[in-house]
């Protein structure tokens, strides 16, 4: 039911050009826009004015607001950020490569993606919702991580599921991820079948951020410049076949392009001696459990080197090099050398004496070495012409040595 309109009389008291003053019949005065009185209005006249609710404009008025007030929940209210959702790409003995969904903030403005190692913060990730993967190199061989990403909105923070991952032995080849370069026929199919059968994964034909090694038998091409700036190993299809030969992981520095073909093969030699002498030393049937030092035998006094070579170098038992052979001293007897034990700040002096108590030889060892290894395991890890870089075992490629030091 519409309600009456009401009416009433006012008398126009004092008038500008902003405000009029209008006065009821009992004197109460009421401010009034002059604008919304009729023209020649003056001060002592009287105008009606009359006032009725508009129910219709007031109805349309609430449903717009309400409609206003559903767009703004549906916006702001029910599509809230989504989890991060965190997968591994691929692994290797020394990196990972780990990938995401795209970053979906909901109705949320992105504040930071941040990924966490072992529930350390490593980094925040840049543009992240363009980014959906990274690679974390520098690992250690054969060792578990966990992963995880916190995504920070205006809407809240949330949290992926943690990753665990463990990087491969250096036997393992299943990490080993190539992209084809310029190859012949014959080497490309040589290529396929040595991935193949060593169950790395499948030949890319593009460099990407998973790319371990760059094969092709040319420098040439945007593949191989891309590769070059991504410092991924060029190397030759020579490299997956040593793989495959050997087992495991080898270093690339003998298979780049430019590399000396003698190289590999006396790299191949010298991985075949310290492999043919750790074994010789781990099948020794009578290991001594004390360190000890004994004189060396004529037949075990020189090291490995090529037929007839001149410069073969002693080895003093497999000791280091420039230490005293007690067995160079010519019409002495040969005695076993017992190793003193003082304390850690001082010293160590090795001395062999004859019968008559002549000092024959002499070798101070430092505080720091400790004779914990027999002299065939110390000839092992010092024998040279091996491509391993002794920098905690690290290859060139970002690998690792398998060898216990």
């Amino acid at each position: 039911m519409e309600a009456t309109p009401i009416k009433i009389s006012l008398t126009v008291g004092k008038l500008d050009a902003g405000i009029a003053i209008l006065l009821t019949h009992d004197f109460r005065l009421i401010e009034f826009p002059s604008i919304l009185l009729p023209k020649n209005i003056a001060a002592g006249s009287i105008v009606d004015i009359q006032v009725s609710r508009n129910s219709p404009s007031e109805d349309e008025e609430v449903a717009t607001f309400k409609s206003f007030q559903s767009q703004i929940l549906e916006l702001y209210g029910t599509n809230e950020p989504s989890r991060p959702i965190l997968r591994v790409r691929n692994a290797t003995q020394t990196s990972v490569v780990l990938n995401w969904d795209p970053i979906s903030t909901g109705s949320g403005d992105l504040r930071t993606l941040t990924l966490y190692k072992n529930n350390s913060r490593l980094g925040t990730i840049p543009n992240p919702q363009a980014n959906t993967n990274t690679k974390l190199s520098g690992l250690s061989v054969d060792t578990s991580y966990t992963f995880h990403l916190v995504l920070k909105t205006s809407a809240g923070t949330f949290t992926s599921d943690r990753v665990v991952i463990k990087t491969h032995k250096m036997t393992e080849l299943s990490g080993i991820t190539v992209c084809a370069g310029p190859l012949s026929s014959d080497e490309e199919s040589r290529m396929k079948g040595t991935v193949e059968r060593i169950g790395a994964k499948e030949v890319q034909d593009s460099v990407q951020i998973d790319t371990t090694h760059f094969v092709c038998s040319a420098g040439q091409g945007e593949a191989w410049r891309k590769a070059v700036e991504m410092n991924i190993p060029v190397v030759r299809v020579d490299w997956l076949e040593a793989c495959e030969a050997e087992g495991r992981i080898v270093g690339v520095r003998a298979y780049y392009l430019d590399a000396d073909p003698n190289a590999r093969q006396q790299s191949k030699r010298s991985r075949g001696s310290l492999s043919s002498k750790s074994n010789s030393y781990k099948n020794d049937p009578t290991p001594s459990s004390t360190p000890s030092r004994m004189a060396p035998h004529a037949e075990s006094n020189t090291s490995p080197s090529k037929e007839g070579d001149p410069t073969a170098q002693p080895m003093n038992n497999g000791l280091p090099r420039g230490t005293q052979n007690a067995s160079n001293l010519p019409e002495r007897e040969i005695l076993p050398v017992s190793v003193s034990a003082p304390s850690d700040d001082e010293p160590r002096s090795a001395v062999a004496t004859s019968e008559a108590g002549n000092s024959v030889s002499t070798e101070t060892v430092m505080p720091q070495f400790r004779p914990d290894k027999s002299a065939a395991e110390i000839e092992t890890l010092e024998t040279p012409g091996d491509d391993v870089e002794h920098d905690n075992g690290r290859q060139e490629d970002g690998s690792f040595q398998d060898v216990q030091i």
